[in-house]
Parts: structure tokens; sequence; C-alpha cells
């Protein structure tokens, strides 16, 4: 079985600066490629901070400027398709934000999640995947122990079922010495394992800066080593994204021994062969 579940439910780049989409119309789009593409099943995972019910826990502007969003007709709209008998899961990325994320879960509760992938975009109020962020105030070494910190917390919160792009601090290129890197890639391998979370293979990370996937192989086979589920991840934005590279990805799974792939329903999960 070959699944997508990181992805982001928007239209074509003509409807606006920030073209989400929340209809069965956009969601048959992504299908298309999908299929075309030998995905069997998708997931939807948009941000957190879209929607207007989840304001209250945000503070950075770019956050506030972007909670313009029913999060019912983002529900809706992947239950309307579940119900229709097609093949996809209804899931969120839920950001770690220290102070917010008790709120942020009350908030989350009463949707019929599939699962809900964890993802650090934030350390100190400050970006990682954004420039200048935390880059332009602290050291490598501190963005990344700032980043292990942050993802390691978020492993063993309890409140997810997934780590989105385990290693998203590795985005612009910019690595730590050799030795803090090693210790922030166990860090977050100890933490997956005691969570009880998986992770994904993501190919988002081939249309950033660092031209890589996430995660590094020395973190995938970190993850397998210690008995961590997969599953795989696009990061579409785009239905043209839908499972791109993902015949890499397969073959990086398979590289470090994985056999099997995670699959959600209900935040139940499962194993079933992978490909």
């Amino acid at each position: 079985m070959i699944v997508d579940y990181h992805m982001h439910l928007r239209g074509s780049v003509e409807s606006g600066p920030e073209p989400l989409v929340h209809t069965l119309d956009a969601i048959e789009r992504f299908l298309e490629v999908a299929a075309a593409r030998g995905v069997d099943e998708i997931g939807f995972t948009e941000h957190d901070y879209y929607f207007r019910q989840t304001r209250e826990v945000w503070r950075t502007p770019y956050q506030l400027e972007r909670c313009l969003f029913d999060i019912e007709e983002y529900v809706g709209a992947v239950v309307a398709a579940k119900e229709r008998g097609l093949p996809v899961k209804l899931g969120l990325e839920v950001d770690w934000w220290p102070g917010g994320n008790e709120r942020l879960h009350e908030l989350l509760a009463p949707y019929p999640w599939d699962f809900l992938l964890g993802s650090v975009h934030w350390a100190h109020d400050l970006e990682i995947d954004f420039q200048p962020g935390l880059w332009a105030v602290r050291t490598r070494d501190e963005v990344w122990r700032a980043y292990g910190d942050s993802v390691a917390a978020l492993a063993r919160s309890g409140t997810i079922d997934v780590l989105a792009h385990p290693d998203l601090a590795k985005v612009f290129g910019w690595l730590p010495s050799p030795e803090t890197l090693a210790e922030v890639e166990q860090q977050i391998v100890e933490a997956a394992a005691e969570g009880g979370v998986a992770i994904e293979i993501s190919t988002g990370g081939l249309r950033k800066p660092v031209g890589e996937l996430y995660p590094s192989p020395a973190l995938l086979r970190g993850f397998h080593e210690r008995g961590v589920p997969l599953t795989l991840a696009s990061d579409a934005h785009v239905p043209e994204n839908v499972g791109k590279d993902f015949d890499g990805a397969l073959a990086f799974a398979r590289s470090v021994g994985y056999d099997t792939v995670t699959v959600f329903d209900g935040r139940q999960a499962r194993q079933e062969p992978l490909g």
C-alpha cells in the first residue's frame, strides 16, 4: 500500500495568495493525481493556524494574518468525500506552540480526525523554516538544539500521531556541528520511540533549498532501529505534487529495512505492506 498523508487542500494560484479551497471538486483534483501515481490513499492536513477557531492560540503576525477560514468547511468537505467512498483521510498539521498546546487540542477535540501530524516551525516565537527567523539571533547549534527540544516535547506530548518532516531544521542546508547534529538526531529518535508516534518520509524537502528527503539517512536508520513506524508524505500544496518523487521515498524506506506503512482511521493505526 502507498499513502500520501501530508498535503494541503488548495486551489490554483489564481485563487489568491492563500488559495485554500475546501470543496469536493478540489479534493477530486488531488485524487486524480494520486491515482495516476499509484497512491492508494491520501490524507489532507491543513495547517491549524489557517482557521478562525484556533485564533486565540497564536501570537505572531504570520499566524494571525492567516486565521481566515472555517474549520467546519474543511472538515465537512473531507468527511463528505469519505462518505462517497473516496480514498481520503481527515488530518491536520498541528504546530507545537508552547503555552498554547493544551488549549489548541481542546479546540480540535470535537472533530473526527483520522490522524494528526505534529510539526515544529517556530522556536522562541521565531521561524525555523523562514529567513531571517531564529537563524538571525542564534547560532546554528543553538537553533538545532531549540528545534530538537521542541520536536522531542511534541513527540512525547501524547497529542499527535505522526511527526512531520522530523529534521525540518535542515531546510536551508545549514547544519550544526557534527556532535550537535548527532545529539539532536538521537534525541528525536528516542522521543519518537517513547512517544509512540510514527514518522514520515517526506519528498517535500526535495523542493526546498536543501534538496533532500526528510529525514536524513542517519535519522531514518535510527527510527527503524527503535521500531518507529512509517508514513509517506509529499507535503503537496498543489495537486501536481501529490505522490511526487515517491519512487525515491519507497527505495529510501526499504534501504533501511522498512517493509510496512502506517495507515490511520479514527486515530487508530495499523500496518500494511509497503508499496
